[in-house]
């Protein structure tokens, strides 16, 4: 197979979706990869290595689409990329279809093949594509968090691990999967009270045996989680319905119930994001405020630590795009049916269910 490796271009994406290590992979099972020029510069990989991995490099995105059978990328494709689309190519990549109507339309009218790394989804239930940049952003969500809450950048001025005779502030997790676990590590490590809010109470014994009394648990309702807010210093989003998009647990009348100055960052941005007032930004422009609370809706916020999301990102990846490559996109999908799930545009329609949904388009059942 045919594969390409174009330079991300979305706001400050550093990240390159695949390392040499797996260009060598593809190379030594017979298959050609093309790389364009630059693309790993952003998380400190040079040209010189991807060619020594046996790739050959190429000057434009359009070279790299025109010769490809499948593309392989970090970030959906934005409108400028939507040229490059054509019957039958795959696009393997997070797509987070169920927030982008455009680019589902666009995906639909083209014919391309859109697999979506964030659908992956194993016999457990778990999203082995999805958790390694889960768990970077949830880490980093108390990270941004933490700075926003500075006073120079607006905040409260709080210091989440406090000092001695000064109160702690306080962190409330919407969300214990993945992001809100990750996210619970750092806020304990720092020192802050740390609250999750979940509806899942097996998830929540489990979060207690791991964190012991470092944390509390409480079932999310909607009055728990208004009252809750209410009292956080800082606010993760950190809900997820695989596909589809988030559910809005934070409305716009609960924001002048919050501390003046606190922050929310919404991890589920990039399927909408469970706080009303969220919408995407960049790392150019991280927040905005509403009501006086600070929100940070960066919806690739992995790509500002690319170094470590490239090579977590591609551990998980690579298995699924050298069975895709080594035995042809209908056999891999029909011998794999966790990879099978990641289909979501296929000839023309939406297959995937939970997308059809969101977006408000037509769902196509299709089996493999």
């Amino acid at each position: 197979m045919i594969v390409g490796i174009p330079k991300e271009i979305k706001t400050r994406e550093y990240r390159v979706s695949m390392v040499p290590g797996g260009v060598k992979a593809m190379v030594d099972r017979g298959h050609k990869v093309y790389v364009e020029k630059g693309a790993g510069v952003g998380s400190g990989i040079a040209d010189a290595e991807y060619q020594s991995a046996g790739a050959t490099l190429l000057a434009t995105a359009k070279e790299i689409h025109d010769k490809a059978e499948m593309i392989v990328k970090v970030k959906e494709p934005i409108a400028e990329e939507y040229k490059y689309m054509r019957p039958g190519l795959v696009y393997y990549t997070y797509l987070h279809l169920a927030a982008d109507k455009p680019l589902t339309k666009a995906m639909m009218e083209t014919k391309v093949v859109g697999i979506a790394y964030e659908t992956i989804q194993l016999e457990d239930r778990s999203l082995p594509l999805l958790t390694p940049m889960s768990e970077v952003a949830g880490r980093m969500a108390v990270q941004v968090g933490a700075h926003c809450l500075e006073r120079a950048q607006g905040g409260r001025g709080v210091l989440l691990g406090g000092v001695p005779g000064v109160k702690r502030g306080k962190v409330v997790i919407l969300g214990g999967g993945v992001v809100g676990t990750n996210a619970a590590k750092m806020a304990v490590g720092i020192g802050a009270e740390v609250v999750i809010l979940d509806v899942d109470l097996n998830r929540m014994r489990y979060l207690d045996d791991v964190f012991g009394n470092q944390v509390t648990t409480i079932y999310s309702d909607p009055l728990s989680i208004e009252k809750a807010i209410s009292n956080a210093d800082l606010v993760v989003g950190a809900v997820l319905v695989p596909g589809a998009a988030a559910p809005k647990l934070i409305k716009r009348e609960h924001l002048p119930k919050m501390k003046k100055g606190s922050v929310i960052v919404d991890v589920a941005v990039d399927q909408g994001g469970c706080i009303e007032t969220a919408k995407p930004t960049t790392h150019d422009d991280p927040t905005f405020e509403i009501d006086g609370v600070i929100h940070y809706c960066v919806a690739n916020m992995p790509g500002a630590v690319p170094y470590t999301s490239t090579y977590a990102l591609t551990n998980a990846t690579l298995k699924y795009a050298l069975n895709i490559a080594d035995k042809g996109l209908k056999n891999a999908l029909a011998s794999d049916k966790a990879l099978a799930l990641g289909v979501n545009i296929y000839d023309g329609k939406c297959v995937y269910k939970a997308v059809a949904d969101s977006v408000g388009l037509p769902f196509t059942p299709v089996s493999w």
